[in-house]
This record gives C-alpha cells, sequence and structure tokens, in this order.
C-alpha cells in the first residue's frame, strides 16, 4: 500500500550552500507562521553554537503540509565532520533534494551527501541555489552536477533527475534558470510529483528503525525514525532489536508518541507506515535499534557509520587553578558527560586509559572535537585537552596506513604559490588546479588528514583572509612520512602571579603576545609565541624596582602591543604534542604538560 497523503525528504549539500535557509522559507510559504510572527532567520539552528558559528550541526526533523499532502523534511549538516548524522537520516527518507550553490557549484562534501544518497537508491532533486548572486552560473553548475552523478554511476533515473532554481534568501523556486516564480510553488509540485510515496503494509508486523536520538530532561532519550511496516500505537508493548546486536531483545512499552508539524512534536495516540515519529519512554533505546512486534522481532539493517579519524585526550584539569572556575571538575563529572554524548553521537569513541584521569576521545575532524569542547565548557565544565592527533591503520602486510583528505582551495592568483608550497611541506600533493577568469584559482589536494592539523591559521595569514578550504575524508592511504607542524616556539609565564604592564612590556620584543596586563599566570603557562622555534621562559609578572629618583608617572610612556587572543580552534592548532590547552567556562590557557622548568628540561633532554 502508498501512502499518497506524506513524503519523505531530506535536505543535503556542502556547508553554506544554503540549505537550513532553504527550509526556512518552505516552512513559511507553508503556513506554519503567522503573517505577522517574527521568525529568526536559520530558524532550524536552533542551538547556540550553530547560530554563532552559520553551521548546522545536528540535523532536524519538521514538517509542512502542502495541497494536502504533509512533507516530512530533514535538514542535515553540510560539514564533513557531521557527516555521521547525514548517513544515518538517509535511511529515513524516500527521497533527497540536493542543494547546490550557484556560482560555487559542487565540492567536496556535495560528492560525499549525494553518494550517500545514490547508494540507498534514493531519488535526487537537484535545487541550483542563490541564482540571484552577481556571479551566477546556473547552467555551467547544472553541467558539473551532472558530470558529478556520472562519475559517482547514478543510474538512468537518477541522472534524469529535476532541476529546480531558486533563491532560497529571496523565497522563489522555479524549473528554468530564467524563470520568474515569486514563491516556492514550483518546488513544492516537484517535491510531490517526483518523491515516491512511502510505501508499506499497515496490517503487517511493525518495524521502526531508530535513526536519530534526542535527548530532554523531562522525559529522557526519544528516538526518532520511520516506521516502516505496520501501526503502532500508545501502550502497545513492543521488542527492540538490532542487525548489530543479534542477541539483544529488550521487551519495553511505547508511553508516548509524536509526529512533527512545523517546528512542533505533536502527540498522537498511533502512527503507520509512512510516518516519521518520536518515541519516548525507554531509557536506553540506542541509534540502530528497531521496534517490533513481540510476535515477529525482526532487525531492519541500519548502515554502518564511518569510523573516527582523529583523537585528543580529554584530561582531569591539574593546573594550579584546578577547580577554581569550573562547575564539575572531577573525573567522574568527565567520565559521565563524555559518555553521556555517545547517545546522540554516533560517530564519536570514547575510550578508558590506563588511568581515571585521562579519557581518550575519537572524532571526524577537528571541528566535531571543538563542538564538544565548547559544548562542555559552556555547561560549566573544567577540564583539559592534547594536541589532535591521526590515528593509523595497518594493512595485511602490516605497513602503516594513514587517513587521507580530499582539499579544495579557491584563491586569489597571486597566493597559489604560498598555498601550494606550505601544502607540499605537509605532504599535500596537487591533483588538479584550474585557473578562472576572474582572477581566482581552484587547487585539489590529496593530503594526509595530520597535515591539515594547525594549517587553517597559517591559511588566512598566507591569503590575507581571501582564501576558502574544503575538505572532506578521502580513505586510508600509506603513510606520508614525518611532518614538521609548527617552526615556532612557546613564550613560557617563569612564575605563577599577575602580568604587568612593565612585564609584558619587556617580554613583547621576545614574539607575539596572548595575553594582556591584569591576567593571572602561573609558572609553565603559555603566554606568548616565539618566532624561533626554541620555548623562552618570560618573568611578565615583574615589576619595576621603584626608588626616589624615578618619577611615578614614568611607567605611563609603556606602550603594549594588543595581544593575539586566540579562539578555541586556533588554540587546539597551535599547541604542540608537549603542550596542553587548559579550558574553563571562563577561560582558555595554553600550557606545557610538564610545568616545572627542570623536570620539563630533563624529558626534553632524555627524549
Amino acid at each position: 500500500m502508498k501512502r499518497d497523503d506524506i513524503r519523505n525528504i531530506a535536505i543535503i549539500a556542502h556547508v553554506d550552500h544554503g540549505k537550513t535557509t532553504l527550509v526556512d522559507e518552505l516552512l513559511k510559504q507553508s503556513g506554519v507562521f503567522r503573517s505577522n510572527q517574527n521568525v529568526v532567520d536559520r530558524v532550524m539552528d536552533s542551538n547556540d553554537l550553530e547560530r554563532e558559528r552559520g553551521i548546522t550541526i545536528l540535523s532536524k526533523n519538521t514538517a509542512v503540509t502542502y495541497n494536502g499532502i504533509k512533507i516530512n523534511i530533514i535538514d542535515t549538516p553540510g560539514h564533513a565532520d557531521f557527516g555521521g548524522e547525514v548517513e544515518r537520516v538517509l535511511k529515513m527518507v524516500n527521497g533527497v533534494i540536493l542543494v547546490v550553490d550557484a556560482f560555487e557549484g559542487p565540492m567536496p562534501q556535495t560528492k560525499f551527501v549525494l553518494k550517500n544518497a545514490l547508494d540507498l537508491s534514493l531519488p535526487v532533486i537537484v535545487c541550483i541555489n542563490k541564482i540571484d548572486r552577481p556571479e551566477a552560473r546556473p547552467v555551467e553548475v547544472v553541467d558539473e552536477v551532472l558530470e558529478l552523478l556520472i562519475e559517482l554511476d547514478a543510474d538512468e533515473k537518477q541522472l534524469d533527475c529535476p532541476f529546480v532554481f531558486a533563491s532560497a534568501k529571496s523565497g522563489y523556486a522555479s524549473t528554468s534558470p530564467e524563470g520568474k516564480a515569486t514563491d516556492m510553488k514550483e518546488l513544492f509540485d516537484t517535491i510531490v510529483d517526483y518523491i515516491p510515496a512511502p510505501e508499506g503494509e499497515p496490517e503487517g508486523n511493525t518495524q521502526i528503525l531508530i535513526s536519530t536520538i534526542d535527548y530532554n530532561e523531562y522525559v529522557g532519550r526519544i528516538g526518532i525514525g520511520k516506521v516502516d511496516s505496520g501501526t503502532i500505537h500508545v501502550n502497545d508493548d513492543v521488542v527492540i532489536v538490532n542487525a548489530h546486536k543479534p542477541d539483544q531483545k529488550n521487551r519495553v512499552k511505547i508511553s508516548k508518541l509524536y509526529e512533527f508539524d512545523g517546528l512542533k512534536r505533536v502527540e498522537v495516540n498511533e502512527a503507520t507506515i509512512g510516518s516519521i515519529v518520536a518515541v519516548s519512554g525507554i531509557t536506553d533505546i540506542q541509534i540502530g535499534d528497531t521496534i517490533c512486534s513481540p510476535d515477529n522481532p525482526v532487525a531492519l539493517p541500519f548502515q554502518k557509520i564511518s569510523e573516527p579519524t582523529i583523537a585528543m585526550y580529554f584530561n582531569v584539569n591539574d593546573s594550579p587553578f584546578a577547580g577554581t572556575e569550573g562547575k564539575y571538575v572531577t573525573s567522574r563529572h568527565l567520565r559521565e558527560r563524555l559518555f553521556r554524548e555517545l547517545n546522540t553521537d554516533v560517530s564519536l569513541r570514547v575510550e578508558e586509559t590506563d588511568t581515571t584521569e585521562s579519557f581518550k576521545v575519537s572524532g571526524r575532524g577537528e571541528l566535531h572535537l571543538s563542538v564538544l569542547i565548547e559544548n562542555m565548557r559552556r555547561e560549566g565544565y573544567e577540564f583539559s585537552v592534547s594536541k589532535a592527533e591521526v590515528l593509523f591503520k595497518e594493512d595485511e602486510k602490516g605497513n602503516k596506513l594513514e587517513p587521507m583528505e580530499r582539499a579544495l582551495i579557491d584563491v586569489p592568483d597571486e597566493f597559489t604559490g604560498i598555498v601550494i608550497e606550505k601544502l607540499g611541506q605537509r605532504k599535500g600533493e596537487i591533483v588538479n588546479m584550474h585557473t578562472s577568469d576572474n582572477g581566482n584559482t581552484r587547487l585539489e589536494f590529496s593530503i594526509p588528514s595530520r597535515g591539515l592539523i594547525g594549517y587553517r591559521g597559517d591559511f588566512l595569514t598566507d591569503t590575507k583572509g581571501t582564501g576558502i578550504m574544503n575538505t572532506v575524508f578521502d580513505g586510508y592511504g600509506p603513510y606520508k612520512g614525518d611532518i614538521q607542524y609548527r617552526k615556532t616556539g612557546s613564550l613560557i609565564a617563569y612564575e605563577t602571579g599577575e602580568s604587568i604592564t612593565y612585564g609584558l612590556y619587556n617580554a613583547q620584543d621576545r614574539g607575539v603576545l596572548f595575553i594582556g596586563p591584569g591576567t593571572k599566570v602561573y609558572s609553565g603557562m603559555i603566554i606568548g609565541q616565539n618566532p624561533k622555534a626554541d620555548d623562552i621562559e618570560v618573568n611578565v609578572c615583574k615589576r619595576k624596582q621603584l626608588t626616589n629618583t624615578r618619577a611615578s608617572g614614568s611607567d605611563d610612556a609603556l606602550k603594549l602591543s594588543p595581544p593575539k587572543i586566540l579562539s578555541l580552534e586556533q588554540a587546539l592548532e597551535f599547541i604542540e604534542t608537549d603542550e596542553l590547552l587548559e579550558v574553563t567556562p571562563k577561560n582558555l590557557r595554553m600550557r606545557k604538560k610538564i610545568l616545572d622548568p627542570t623536570l620539563r628540561m630533563r624529558a626534553r633532554r632524555n627524549k
């Protein structure tokens, strides 16, 4: 049986191509909001970090009604580090809208998300977005998308996909690049006509594959998935099974059932095939679980999520300032929080180490882990983290393999030389180079993941902020040899105290400072960058010796350069393997792992 009153779609794209803005417009034009309602931009990016960074981190469910047909929409992340979110939500839908920027065309992540959709044989609607950009080139981008489909071995039906030309920001979509549409009607019509209605047996055995987990303080874990078969009711007795855990069979009761309507979850008493539902009341429900009828519990297959490629150690903070700024500071707090994150993030791995004070946390990339760190510090956690390291593998012959990335870089022509030189030093190999008429060059590199650690800051400096770099995981390749990350040393505080203008004035001749006057420092804390390769200890707490021959106002003439304040990502990129980043709700401090200078020198000599 077909359910013609429902369509289930996911919106997929490269980062910044306009997915969330497109969803905003579909919500507005379907009447979810009142005409006089004040709605923020990117309403689906509900998390504070998502709004601040302008990226989608977690996939979100919403639903709109068009001509009596309910369209369930899933807005997915575009950044490669959150690809695990995209991989699994595609199991809930019957088709996808691929959003492509009318100027940039297909990018690395476009290829990644499109391949996932094609592998599941999902029909694709291509939406060429931002056609009102002055430099837009929609016709050429259509050809580039078709080339990409051919490259990914799309079948004839997928190659014959409809193209829609839109400006999500201006709120219109047309089936022709020259079309003069004023609303999203043509996109809605294309969804209804091209995306197949869900099929199944409403009278059959119940099967719901859980693809996403949400968490609510009041009701606990909420499993979200699509009803593939049968009908589910509140108070039904069901069995939880999992394709990857054949021995698991938990008998539970459905206490509450929700469907999506606009931005709200609406309580319902029953749901049948094709409906995307949220189920609460099952305490230990996991992603990949199947909710089944007790008389015939059969698990639905679930796609294996890509393995992590990068790891950091999260440690209990042991600096002299430990416990003064955080609410949660013990190893028990840290362990509980990290393992709780596994409930909703399938791409993350947390492992215990030889000591209870440290945990190995592995993820898909630096951004993936930095978002976790930022969320934890906002929640009041205090801890320290090590430099990111890549996870190596071995092939059957025992050869060392490392994760590789495909990097796509757009830079003005004048900066191509420095970018090629720097990435060459980091074992990057140029695969493709294309110069356009507008004075920009597109470079494509194959580079080890560890070659990109700590490079983004240099890249922005080298290209004077004009370069754009996008990367996507490109499998494992042979180990490329040693890479020197940082050619500069650190300026290290000599004693514990408070930084003084006089001490900072003397220290700034040695390099770039990261702190200003009045900052609390401790011995072994990194307070600046030395342009040479060596670490130097400086005394920023040093006061001027006062005598009766000095005028009291003579200090006023000391001019300090403004300190370079590092963001969380910049600090994670800056630290070396013998350094840590201390993270508290109020401060980020870089420090040496060994704070005592004598022990530090001995360790360096032994190494």
